[in-house]
């Protein structure tokens, strides 16, 4: 027996199992850009910042010669070439390229399908289909034409065993989101420890990785670890919360063959105004500011290369925001987005 719910985004039918819910929602958003980077495709990672290499970075305006203190596994800043890894993966030097002035708008439908069979086991899965111009918002990219197909998500099953997750090369690494996808992943909570295992098919170097968690009485522990071909890099965060508003993260992170880099962050947030200091003991920092009131939010952060970032969104009501952004590469963006 199946019944069609006009009033409604959502499907419903039974046929054999104790329910199943399709809900459709839609996404929408257009605004303008200027210099955003990526233009090309060109990756901003290579093979030496998996690997451990010491990375040894130049401007791509002035040809000077950046801090080579830069660790394994650092993302490649916007407008700088990696010259040479000091583990013998030197590659050639990869020049980023950057949009002109343009307008980008797209839409999507988003297909949510969830159920739950008679011994209690639900699952879920995903459909989606987009189209028009892309940015990414939150890298300063322009990701450029979508290409207006069907593409399916993750396909998952939860019961009292945990919950198993499907996504062909669609699951992010655990420990840096910059090594291989996985396509299968599990996660458990046994008490109040919390574990995620994620394995990709494809037999790449660094296709494995794992995530536990754990809190009590104020304080979080967090682990993270992957394989690589260098060996198992791993990380290990401490966190504490002195009261409402402040909150202190100590972090140890070894990437497999590099020396390990000691991080200290400490937060607060007071009547909307946010404020972040960390600071490693391979001479890098990160300095972020935040303030929110009725809907409305800045954002600007900085670090030690003197990259930064400055961001506003407001809230306009009926599912639309508006959001804007520039770096120091005088990127930018300006537009509103929507949700159904």
């Amino acid at each position: 027996m199946k019944k069609l719910l006009i009033a409604s985004t959502a499907l419903v039918a039974t046929a054999g199992m104790a329910s199943a819910d399709i809900t459709i929602s839609g996404h929408a958003a257009a605004g303008i850009y200027s210099g955003l980077g990526n233009a090309d495709g060109k990756a901003k990672t290579t093979a030496a910042t998996k690997s451990s290499a010491t990375l040894i970075y130049a401007d791509i305006e002035t040809n000077a010669i950046l801090s080579p203190g830069a660790v394994a596994g650092k993302q490649l800043t916007t407008g700088d070439v990696l010259l040479a890894g000091t583990d013998g993966t030197s590659t050639a030097a990869i020049a980023e390229t950057f949009s002109g002035d343009g307008v980008y708008s797209n839409a999507g439908v988003d297909f949510t399908m969830t159920g739950a069979t008679d011994n209690g086991i639900s699952f879920s899965a995903a459909v989606n289909i987009d189209a028009g111009t892309e940015i990414d918002a939150g890298d300063f990219e322009f990701d450029g034409a979508d290409g207006g197909t069907a593409g399916l998500g993750s396909v998952s099953m939860t019961g009292t065993f945990g919950t198993l997750t499907f996504d062909d090369a669609g699951i992010d690494n655990l420990y840096n989101d910059a090594y291989t996808a996985a396509d299968v992943s599990y996660s458990t909570t046994v008490g109040a420890v919390s574990l995620t295992v994620a394995h990709d098919t494809s037999g790449a170097a660094d296709a494995n990785s794992m995530s536990a968690g754990y809190s009590a009485s104020g304080m979080g522990f967090t682990l993270l670890a992957s394989d690589g071909a260098a060996g198992t890099s791993a990380s290990l965060a401490v966190s504490y919360a002195l009261n409402d508003t402040v909150s202190v993260t100590g972090k140890t992170d070894q990437v497999a063959g590099a020396e390990s880099v000691q991080t200290i962050t400490a937060s607060t947030t007071l009547n909307g105004l946010s404020v972040a200091l960390s600071s490693a003991n391979n001479s890098t920092w990160d300095v972020d500011l935040g303030y929110t009131a009725g809907g409305f939010a800045l954002a600007y952060g900085t670090d030690e290369t003197e990259v930064w970032t400055a961001t506003a969104t407001a809230a306009l009501g009926g599912g639309a925001t508006f959001a804007a952004g520039i770096n120091q590469q005088d990127s930018m963006y300006a537009g509103v987005s929507f949700a159904f």
